[in-house]
């Protein structure tokens, strides 16, 4: 099984908004084929370990790291093709929350004469697809935070430089949380500071459907983003107010040749410490979009306006061993905050991890701790 697990991690970034999934099969004590869910609507991880068999698999083992689907989708049902292939025994790490099979596509397997142990690693496989779960029990994105700050809790210096806080390895681990979610959200502040690409610069790299959040519509038509919006999927979320004006429209018109979407969404209100755009909205817009998780990169409005709408999943925090002071440097959330340390946001399962000097710490935000707002 944990083998499997192996496998299934080599579709990250590839079968979004499926989840991903490594299958072993193993006969006579030996390990005769293998298989992964490779790409969105191509054959699941089961179909391609047998279909690849050079040998007879009838009364062989089968690991798969998640229930086998017993419904016909883009692909046919993978219980079909292990009963065909006379499969003797079946081990499930992690039962499915699509209701298409949820327990169905075991029972489907006992009902056949196989042999079904379910739990195997289990843990191990839900985490690893965590996005996929969330997606299907809430309906709503997985959202992620990412950022770098200096050890006394800066961003940036008072001048805007922020390049660089970290070293190349921890940049190099950001290149690959960028192939692991599907999308990646900027606000308008960092697309006109920093200029990024917002692309997935590692081996086998995927790029994410870039994301800005522009209430005012001030992305400019000569930046990078904008530049290769016919290459990597670009939208821009403004207001209905904004698309209204005329001044909106033709940055919008300029935008759309380019190749950017621009979007309207709902806005959260007009004071200085949030953004306008209405993060819960934006989520749901993503979801019609088959968007199953957001990797927000900043800045510090955007990643307040989230948080505080309890909205944030997990953080990426990384830490570089650097002190730049100064009271108008910018933090990683900014926004009004927390009344009391009680009302603080909270992380659980922490883990923590060195690349060279720098530091990430990464964990699940506990629900009902995000800081409270006082208007």
């Amino acid at each position: 099984m944990r083998r499997a697990l192996e496998l299934a991690k080599r579709g990250e970034g590839h079968v979004s908004p499926n989840p991903m999934v490594g299958c072993v099969v193993v006969k006579d004590g030996r390990i005769i084929s293998e298989g992964y869910h490779e790409k969105v609507g191509e054959y699941h991880a089961e179909r391609n370990a047998l279909l690849r068999c050079e040998e007879d698999p009838a009364g062989a083992d089968l690991y798969v790291t998640l229930e086998p689907c017993c419904h016909y989708g883009r692909t046919p049902p993978c219980t079909e093709i292990i009963i065909e292939k006379g499969i003797g025994r079946v081990f499930v790490a992690a039962l499915d929350v699509n209701p298409l099979v949820a327990g169905k596509g075991v029972q489907a397997l006992r009902d056949a004469g196989i042999e079904v142990t379910t739990g195997i690693l289990e843990q191990e496989a839900i985490d690893l697809n965590e996005v996929f779960y969330h997606y299907f029990e809430t309906h709503r994105p997985f959202v992620a935070m990412k950022y770098a700050m200096t050890l006394d809790g800066k961003i940036a210096c008072h001048t805007g430089d922020s390049q660089w806080i970290t070293g190349p390895q921890s940049r190099a681990c950001v290149h690959g949380l960028r192939k692991k979610y599907s999308s990646i959200l900027v606000g308008i502040g960092t697309a006109l500071a920093d200029d990024p690409m917002l692309n997935c610069r590692t081996d086998e790299g995927v790029d994410p459907v870039r994301l800005v959040a522009d209430s005012q519509l001030r992305l400019p038509p000569d930046s990078q983003l904008a530049q290769t919006a016919k290459d990597i999927p670009t939208w821009v979320f403004t207001t209905e107010e904004t698309l209204q004006s005329a001044k909106g429209r033709e940055r919008a018109e300029a935008l759309n040749r380019l190749g950017v979407d621009v979007i309207p969404c709902g806005y959260a209100g007009t004071t200085d410490y949030r953004s306008r755009i209405d993060p819960s909205h934006l989520l749901g817009l993503l979801a019609e979009r088959d968007i199953d998780s957001v990797l927000i990169e900043g800045g510090g409005t955007v990643n307040a306006s989230f948080l505080e709408a309890g909205l944030v999943d997990r953080v990426y925090a990384f830490l570089g061993p650097k002190l730049v002071g100064g009271a108008d440097s910018k933090s990683p959330v900014e926004g009004k905050g927390a009344a009391r340390m009680a009302d603080a946001a909270e992380l659980t399962n922490i883990e923590v991890e060195r690349f060279e000097d720098d530091i990430l710490i990464t964990g699940r935000v506990k629900k009902g701790g995000a800081p409270c707002s006082q208007d």
